[in-house]
C-alpha cells in the first residue's frame, strides 16, 4: 500500500520508499525524498516563482530519462501553474514549485528542477545571468575554474558579482543577480563574455557548441540565458551515477581546486555545507544584490 503523508495541510502519497535509485550507492527514494525535504528552505528560495521543467527519472538514472516543461499528468489542482510564452512550453503552461508541499510531491515524481532565467510574473526578462562551463575530456573542473576565475574578475570590472555551483555533472555554473533586462539582451551579453574569454585563452577556451571543438577545451555555455531555456537549479539533484547534487562553492574552493573529486557532492553532503556557509548562493534570491546589464 502507498504510504499516505501529510504536508502543510496537503495528503500526498508517497510510492516505493525503498527502491533504490542509485545503484552506485544503494541510495533509495526515501532517502531522496528525505533530502528534499531537508534542503526544502534554500531550494525553495530558488525556486520560487519561477516556472519549473522537470528531468524525470523513476527508475534512477539507468533506466528512462524524460524531459517535461509541461505540468506532469496527475498534477494536484493545489499545485500552481503559470502562464508562460508558448514557444517555452508545448501548452503555455508550467509548474511553480512554491512551497514544502508542491515540493515534496514533485520529488516523489524523481526528478531534476531546472528553471529559466525569469520569474513567472515577468516571462522573457531575466533578473540573473547564467554561464555553463562544460569541459571536454581529458578537461576536467579543475580547467573550469580557472575559467571561472577569469570570468569572476571580467564580470567584476563591468559592476556584477558573480556567484558559482558546481552543475553537479562535470562542470560549474557562474550565476550573476540582475535588474531585470530582456532575455535577448542578456543572452548577447553572456555570448559576449564567452567570445572575449575564447579570444583571451584560445587554448583553454571554446564559445561553440560544436563537439569537434571541444576536447580539452571549456566550452562557455552562453545559450542557457535564451528565454526558452532552463538551468539546473541550486541544491537540485541529478540523474547521474551517484546522488551528486548541483551544489553552491566558495571562490575559495575554486581557487584551491587541484583535482576534479574536490568539487563533487552529493546528498549526503549539502547539510553540513549548509551549517557551514548558509546559502552562498542567497544574493541571487536578494533584490538589493542585483545590478544593472551593462
Amino acid at each position: 500500500m502507498t504510504p499516505i503523508t501529510e504536508v502543510e495541510g496537503r495528503r500526498l502519497a508517497l510510492s516505493n520508499l525503498d527502491k533504490v535509485l542509485y545503484t552506485a550507492t544503494s541510495t533509495t527514494k526515501g532517502e531522496v525524498l528525505h533530502y528534499y525535504a531537508r534542503t526544502a528552505a534554500p531550494l525553495l528560495a530558488h525556486l520560487a516563482d519561477r516556472p519549473v521543467s522537470f528531468l524525470r527519472y523513476p527508475d534512477g538514472p539507468d533506466g528512462q530519462l524524460f524531459f517535461t516543461k509541461n505540468p506532469p499528468p496527475g498534477t494536484p489542482d493545489w499545485v500552481r501553474i503559470a502562464e508562460v510564452p508558448r514557444r517555452t512550453a508545448d501548452t503555455g503552461r508550467q509548474v511553480v514549485v512554491e512551497d514544502l508541499a508542491s515540493l515534496m510531491w514533485a520529488a516523489n515524481l524523481v526528478v531534476e528542477f531546472h528553471t529559466h532565467q525569469w520569474r513567472a510574473d515577468a516571462p522573457e526578462r531575466a533578473d540573473r545571468l547564467v554561464l555553463d562551463l562544460d569541459p571536454g575530456a581529458p578537461a576536467t573542473a579543475v580547467e573550469c575554474c580557472v575559467v571561472a576565475l577569469w570570468l569572476r574578475e571580467r564580470l567584476g570590472a563591468d559592476g556584477l558579482e558573480a556567484y558559482v555551483k558546481t552543475s553537479g555533472s562535470k562542470g560549474l555554473h557562474l550565476l550573476v543577480p540582475l535588474e531585470r533586462a530582456p532575455s535577448a539582451e542578456v543572452s548577447a551579453y553572456a555570448k559576449g563574455l564567452a567570445v572575449e574569454a575564447e579570444a583571451v585563452m584560445p587554448e583553454l577556451v571554446v564559445h561553440r557548441m560544436r563537439r569537434s571543438l571541444r576536447p580539452g577545451k571549456v566550452f562557455v555555455d552562453h545559450s542557457q540565458n535564451a528565454a526558452a531555456k532552463t538551468t539546473a537549479a541550486p541544491y537540485t539533484l541529478r540523474a547521474r551515477a551517484e546522488p551528486t547534487v548541483s551544489t553552491p562553492v566558495t571562490w575559495e574552493e575554486v581557487a584551491g581546486c587541484t583535482d576534479a573529486g574536490q568539487l563533487v557532492f552529493r546528498l549526503g553532503d549539502i547539510e553540513g555545507r549548509l551549517e557551514r556557509y548558509g546559502d552562498l548562493l542567497g544574493p541571487l534570491t536578494d533584490p538589493d544584490s542585483a545590478a544593472p546589464l551593462p
